[in-house]
């Protein structure tokens, strides 16, 4: 999706990923097969490119580090990237700079998980969680014997009414711009987000407290690139930030259909330091995760695909992956309706319509 808005500018991209059949290898201008996690792999893929950039934390940031020393623009910072990949670090940066956040502790293993927790509470691992993996709610001391045993955090579980997330973006010349808020709806049983909806249903001081701390966040990183704030939202309209990703996001996908400029034009538009485009909303939507079927692992087949194609307002888009797993993301669509509860009602039913299977 990033190159599909790099190719309207005539852009030359470069991929570097694990997977010779990635989504992306067929669309990029040279693709060179290696590990994130390599320090030569990344160091000689980035050491002929003008500008490098990522769209997932777990990377070789020694690597990025000396990359930039050579020169290279390296977006988001190698810095930013090692401090928001560490979710204690994270954490520990909404403290320093008085970013509203829930209350934590960190721990180094099991023994002082068992030692420090106090029921409910959440488990997160400190690095190498993703698309909800990594992070679980321990409810009573039975719970303890499947908590993790690596360095974590322990924050004390948020009695919220609603999570809500900020894209927000700054380029080199330091000029920042934000999404309107929206809002997400979390499937129980994957712990991801099932369905987004733009605008969120906010109060207008909830929305002004949201974008305040987005920008602030962002200025105080001092990061280039597109950021993603996920906060949630307390019963009084205060907001506490969960935590954020220095990439283009699930959150903002319904930017190709719903906005202006799009998050992934808008990365484009921030790490090549150009005038960042408009956020501003074209029209109200929902977006969608398909994800993969929990009984299912293999070749994606995607069930009544044809009918939601047929209706009016709705965007189909596969991400190209050869293999489905239980709740893996394979793909998402967009809704949009002049009325924000229409597009809800028909991506409902969208949601219904659609199974990805083997």
């Amino acid at each position: 999706m990033f190159i599909q808005s790099a190719i309207s500018y005539g852009t030359p991209i470069a991929i570097l990923d694990p997977n010779l059949h990635c989504p992306a290898a067929n669309l990029c201008d040279s693709f060179t097969q290696g590990s994130f996690q390599d320090y030569d792999a990344v160091f000689e893929f980035g050491s002929g490119l003008d500008v490098l950039t990522i769209e997932i934390e777990n990377v070789n940031t020694e690597a990025l580090y000396q990359l930039e020393r050579e020169g290279v623009k390296v977006f988001p910072q190698p810095r930013v990237i090692e401090l928001i990949k560490d979710k204690g670090i994270q954490k520990q940066f909404y403290v320093d700079n008085a970013i509203p956040t829930s209350e934590f502790v960190l721990c180094d293993s099991l023994e002082e998980v068992i030692q420090k927790a106090s029921f409910p509470i959440v488990q997160k691992m400190r690095k190498g969680g993703y698309d909800g993996k990594g992070v679980q709610i321990l409810s009573s001391p039975s719970d303890l014997e499947e908590a993790f045993d690596v360095p974590s955090l322990l924050e004390k579980k948020v009695d919220f009414v609603k999570e809500i997330s900020v894209i927000v973006a700054r380029n080199e010349a330091g000029e920042i711009r934000s999404y309107p808020t929206c809002e997400q709806e979390f499937n129980p049983e994957a712990n991801l987000v099932e369905f987004l909806f733009s605008p969120a249903k906010i109060s207008p001081e909830t929305e002004k407290s949201a974008q305040e701390i987005a920008h602030t966040i962002i200025q105080k990183l001092g990061m280039v690139g597109v950021l993603a704030v996920e906060f949630f939202v307390l019963e009084d309209g205060s907001v506490l930030v969960n935590e954020m990703a220095p990439r283009t996001h699930n959150s903002g996908h319904h930017t190709m259909e719903c906005n202006y400029t799009s998050q992934f034009e808008q990365h484009y538009r921030a790490v090549m330091n150009f005038p960042l485009g408009s956020t501003a909303i074209t029209t109200p939507g929902v977006m969608i995760n398909l994800l993969g079927d929990k009984n299912h692992v293999g070749t994606p087949v995607y069930q009544g695909m044809e009918k939601v194609m047929a209706q009016e307002g709705v965007y189909v888009h596969l991400y190209g992956k050869t293999e489905t797993k239980p709740f893996r993301k394979m793909g998402h669509i967009t809704v949009v309706d002049s009325e924000l509860d229409r597009a809800i009602e028909q991506a409902r039913k969208v949601a219904q319509e659609v199974k990805v299977v083997s």
